[in-house]
């Protein structure tokens, strides 16, 4: 007979709801987690590892036609074999969900295929028939793409899981959304072949980043042939046979253009529908469930975390939310995560990461509180491992308070600034100060050493500018 009570149940098996459930489980609670797709999670079957393979993809693609750059030769003619690419993304998610899946039986998680809703105090009903009753409950259903009424999704307009398994190249594509997911689909899409126009209502791509690296990414962008418009949003379209006719707003004036495919990706809405929120004090802004600093929501032993806990909507936050909102639970000392010690990363041609402010905020900051700032900057092109790579053009930028030394921000444009931005997160989060990090020893020759290089700039110390 299948248990039916447990010491917490976790509703979503994505990054935070599987994370927490193991968590638990190394705990000692008895743990349940019910999932009504597949477990991973938008995150690792539809989102962030589905769409990394297809990145990496179109990273080997430039490499091959690069290749006689760097003294390799045979490779430059090199084409995108899109159903191959397609299916090794599909099947790295497969993996990747294979192993959540032995995860919650290695760590004795009971997994229900099923939906859930709250019934009552401790108690789930489940679509199944079956109602599940525990100590705690942790919510953890995530988001959806945001859906434009001037774009509904169809064959030719779609959001991201239609832009994960195309059959085709389109021969132009419209990308609406210039935030992270807007950015990577336009890279891919334009590596392989599209004409790709991308737009956004702000007036800079990648609108929550440093203004600086923002418009370095623009450039980039339309260097490599993608249009860029700012300040452009969508009025009105009219899909057929032929493709979508669509009407643009830009800058007060008005265009009309057809495009073969459109991806919409505007933003993304919480899954608060249908969870039985209705009779509880849990309390919605903006489809988002609104928790204190330990995910605790206002009924007691109802917990959420991740996207359907609000911004930054992030696995990685996802994911830190779990352990801390568990431990919690079980009576460990936790904290509240500091949102500004959240890295947050775009893996779009060149990638684009960050944490903490951007220097017009802490600029900001500042002159409320009659502080002051230290800016540093160092470009890829005084490194000897990015120019021994081909991989010269970008920027490390960093802020400090000028009087204590914290590290305020740090922003890194450039085709590994993913795998870079963690020693700045490692450095915030053990609150190290600029004389911390100008006397670490950085390995030579590394792409690491521009971070280095970077907080030396701040204070007029930099060597190799």
């Amino acid at each position: 007979m299948t248990k039916t009570s447990f010491d917490l149940v976790v509703v979503g098996g994505g990054p935070g709801g599987y994370v927490a459930a193991i968590r638990g489980a190394q705990l000692g609670m008895s743990v349940a987690l019910v999932e009504r797709g597949e477990l991973g999670g938008i995150c690792l079957n539809w989102g962030c590892i589905p769409t990394k393979a297809l990145l990496h993809s179109a990273t080997v693609l430039r490499a091959c036609r690069e290749a006689a750059h760097y003294g390799v030769t045979g490779a430059g003619e090199a084409r995108p074999d899109l159903a191959a690419m397609v299916a090794r993304s599909r099947k790295v998610a497969g993996r990747l969900g294979q192993g959540v899946a032995h995860l919650m039986k290695k760590n004795g998680v009971t997994v229900f295929a099923a939906t859930a809703r709250l019934a009552g105090t401790g108690k789930l009903a489940l679509d199944n028939g079956a109602t599940l009753s525990a100590k705690h409950i942790i919510l953890a259903t995530g988001a959806r793409a945001r859906e434009l009424p001037a774009l509904p999704v169809g064959e030719r307009i779609w959001v991201y899981r239609q832009a994960l398994v195309p059959t085709e190249v389109p021969k132009s594509l419209l990308v609406v959304g210039a935030g992270a997911i807007g950015a990577e689909f336009a890279s891919f899409y334009r590596a392989v072949g599209a004409e790709v126009t991308l737009i956004d209502m702000t007036p800079e791509i990648l609108p929550q980043e440093d203004a600086e690296i923002s418009l370095l990414a623009r450039k980039a962008f339309e260097k490599q042939g993608i249009r860029v418009l700012t300040r452009c949003a969508v009025t009105a379209s009219s899909a057929s046979a032929d493709g979508v006719k669509v009407t643009l707003e830009h800058e007060g004036r008005k265009l009309e253009q057809t495009f073969d495919r459109v991806i919409v990706a505007a933003g993304i809405v919480g899954n608060v529908e249908d969870l039985g929120l209705e009779k509880t004090r849990v309390k919605v802004e903006k489809t988002h469930i609104v928790t204190d600093g330990l995910c605790r929501t206002g009924e007691p032993g109802v917990y959420a975390i991740g996207d359907v806990a609000g911004a930054p909507w992030l696995a990685h936050k996802a994911s830190h939310e779990a352990v801390l909102c568990v431990e919690a639970i079980a009576g460990l000392p936790v904290h509240a995560i500091d949102p500004l010690r959240i890295p947050a990363c775009t893996y779009s041609y060149p990638q684009v990461a960050s944490i903490g402010m951007t220097e017009a905020r802490a600029r900001e900051h500042a002159m409320k509180t009659g502080g002051e700032i230290r800016v540093g900057k160092f470009t890829f092109a005084g490194n000897g491992k990015a120019i021994a790579m081909g991989e010269d053009q970008g920027l490390v930028k960093t802020v400090f308070d000028a009087k204590s030394g914290e590290l305020l921000g740090a922003h890194i444009i450039h085709p590994e600034a993913s795998e870079l931005i963690t020693g700045y997160g490692v450095a915030a989060s053990m609150e190290a100060t600029e004389e911390d990090l100008m006397h670490t020893v950085f390995a030579h020759p590394t792409l690491s050493e521009t971070l280095h290089e970077s907080v030396l700039a701040a204070f007029g110390r930099a060597l190799h500018a």
